[in-house]
């Protein structure tokens, strides 16, 4: 009797313990399904900061290729800027250098004798005729000048204005950017009339062309030649300044 009894409550401890057992087991599967659970979830969230880096990523990297190239042109703009101030300042330079002390006087042509054609000349067209001439030039109708100019010279070819003639119809094509044709009509007042009080400035107006043609070389060497040949004059100034570098 004592034995059954021994016997019974072995097979309930046992019982109770697979009992308890089996729940601890479930137990732990439950808590690994969560872990499982919690890990599929961080992954998600991972997997999906990653993307969110990556689609940043490459939103940044397109602004910032974007602000590169705003920058590249906005140097671009900033030096085709400086550039056309640089061209109108020097510009100035040689279109009014002593304007008014030089090219305002109207004297009469000289008046010869031998040559009765020429003492017919009306100074007082001729002046008017000059005048005209110029102010095309000084309201920026440049091709207007040139025939004014040209025809100045078969009208008066014996004025006193005709070598400052053919300086502003050099300076003309000049403010036209036919740079060589403008080279041609300075070289032709260097020519035919060398020692004109206009001839520096020709040759100041060649450097000018030569400089806007890219040919640095010819330009200085023209600079040079200028300072040489018309020392101390205004011109020969500024010839030495373009030298050393400044406007």
């Amino acid at each position: 009797m004592k034995l059954h009894a021994a016997l019974l409550l072995g097979l309930c401890l046992f019982t109770g313990a697979a009992r308890a057992g089996l729940f601890d087991d479930d137990e732990a599967r439950r808590d690994i399904a969560a872990l499982k659970a919690q890990l599929g979830a961080s992954q998600e969230r991972l997997a999906k900061i990653e993307t969110m880096l990556q689609d940043r990523s490459i939103e940044l990297t397109k602004l910032i290729d974007e602000l590169k190239q705003d920058l590249a042109r906005m140097r671009g703009q900033l030096e085709v800027q400086a550039n056309k101030v640089e061209t109108l300042d020097r510009r100035q330079k040689d279109l009014y250098v002593d304007l008014d002390a030089r090219l305002r006087k109207l004297e009469p042509s000289a008046q010869a004798p031998e040559k009765p054609a020429a003492a017919a000349s009306d100074p007082v067209a001729e002046g008017k005729a000059y005048e005209a001439a110029l102010n095309q030039f000084k309201i920026g109708n440049y091709q207007s000048s040139v025939a004014a100019f040209q025809n100045f010279l078969a009208t008066y070819p014996e004025s006193q204005q005709v070598s400052s003639a053919q300086y502003w119809i050099g300076n003309a094509y000049y403010a036209l950017r036919d740079y060589k044709t403008a080279i041609a009509a300075q070289q032709k007042l260097l020519a035919s009339w060398p020692d004109s009080a206009k001839a520096p400035d020709a040759m100041l107006n060649i450097a000018s062309c030569q400089a806007e043609m890219g040919d640095a070389k010819a330009a200085r060497e023209t600079l040079q030649a200028l300072v040489k040949k018309y020392p101390g004059t205004p011109v020969a100034e500024q010839a030495k300044q373009r030298l050393a570098g400044k406007r």
